[in-house]
């Protein structure tokens, strides 16, 4: 393995984050922004919207970004690692274009990307690697000097993502009345996608082309399950379960959704339910409303106990997880063979993106990948 004090072939890494409104006025803007060339109608928009207002059109994403931020920058500083962290966002300020221009005008030249999304899927690695490709074309096209741009493997199953959420669910069992804890379903919680992505993402090794995303989030869950039973001597029914769908009724998206899954628990019997945002690095707007909010109504419709765990956060497992990766990305440019920190039984992903991997409806130039015309 790779130490911090070894020559790092990258000037500097960009933490590559979705982004969110941060006040009432952003929050149909900041929407246009994502919903951009879909036809989605103004109605939906003011729909959805109104997730956001009951949060003062705020969402926490840009400030659980400016904390990752923070301690990444603190935490390469103790570990002797000298690569500067700059932050942008796809569809809100700070920009990714912004942020390439700034990293241009500070003579970077060699960058590695982070981005705040663990999974293989189109709209969770592809569309990031789109939209930074768009950012190289907009600065190519002012003339500007390009830096040569890679993206970190996917992180899904790094201990240090996956031994902070165990602690997660286990924190939420305490939460429970002491004769609930053992026999308490737990319910791992991801963003639902179209059924047709999630057939098409990846390449996943040893699974061949597609799937990808299923099969890490299952493996994720698997892995926290198992690290539970251990830790507490019960072994708990649990199950990989979706939210936050946004696309037309007749496209078929990934279910059972989150709240239906909570229905069919109470029917069969269910004494409590953990939900576990499997799926998300940070305790943004999808967390606070589509789990906070709509899945502890339904529990409460229910009469159902339920309990939320956290996610990682700017835990310093998980900082020191990010750090590892980029280490070992560095020594592999390097030429080196570095061990590849991984649990579950997939193991660690490709350090390059496949040509063609994850595609879109309408696919575009995507960088960071083996495709990539900005390589």
């Amino acid at each position: 393995m790779s130490h911090a004090t070894d020559p790092l072939p990258y000037d500097a890494l960009l933490l590559l984050s979705f982004g969110g409104p941060e006040g009432p006025d952003d929050v149909i803007p900041f929407l246009e922004n994502v919903t951009r060339g879909r036809g989605i109608p103004r109605e939906r928009l003011e729909e959805v919207g109104r997730h956001y207002y009951l949060f003062d059109g705020v969402s926490p994403i840009n400030e659980q970004n400016r904390r990752l931020l923070g301690a990444l920058r603190a935490d390469f500083a103790r570990n002797g690692l000298d690569l500067p962290v700059y932050w942008g966002n796809r569809n809100w300020a700070p920009y990714v274009t912004d942020t390439l221009r700034e990293m241009i005008r500070d003579g970077r030249r060699r960058v590695l990307t982070l981005a705040t999304s663990a999974y293989s899927s189109y709209s969770g690695c592809r569309q990031y690697r789109e939209d930074l490709a768009g950012a190289l074309a907009v600065v190519e096209g002012e003339g500007l000097p390009l830096p040569r741009v890679d993206k970190l493997r996917v992180y899904y199953n790094h201990p240090g993502f996956l031994e902070t959420m165990t602690d997660g669910v286990l924190a939420a069992l305490r939460e429970l009345p002491e004769h609930l804890r053992d026999s308490a379903h737990l319910a791992f919680s991801t963003h639902s996608i179209p059924v047709s992505a999630a057939d098409t993402s990846g390449p996943e090794p040893g699974h061949g082309p597609g799937g990808a995303y299923v099969a890490q989030h299952l493996d994720a869950a698997r892995t926290i399950a198992d690290a539970v039973h251990r830790a507490t001597g019960a072994e708990r029914p649990w199950e990989l379960v979706y939210q936050s769908r946004s696309g037309a009724p007749h496209i078929p998206w990934l279910e059972p959704d989150i709240c239906d899954h909570l229905e069919t628990l109470h029917a069969q019997g269910a004494p409590a339910v953990v939900m576990i945002p499997l799926g998300f690095v940070s305790d943004h707007m999808e967390v606070l409303y589509d789990l906070d909010t709509e899945a502890r109504d339904k529990a409460a419709e229910l009469g159902l106990p339920v309990v939320r765990s956290a996610t990682v956060g700017s835990d310093p497992r998980f900082v020191a997880a990010l750090r590892d990766l980029v280490l070992e990305r560095a020594a592999a440019e390097r030429g080196e063979s570095p061990q590849r920190c991984a649990l579950g039984a997939l193991g660690p992903s490709h350090d390059r993106c496949p040509a063609g991997c994850c595609p879109g409806r309408a696919p575009k130039p995507a960088a960071a990948g083996a495709d990539s015309p900005y390589a």
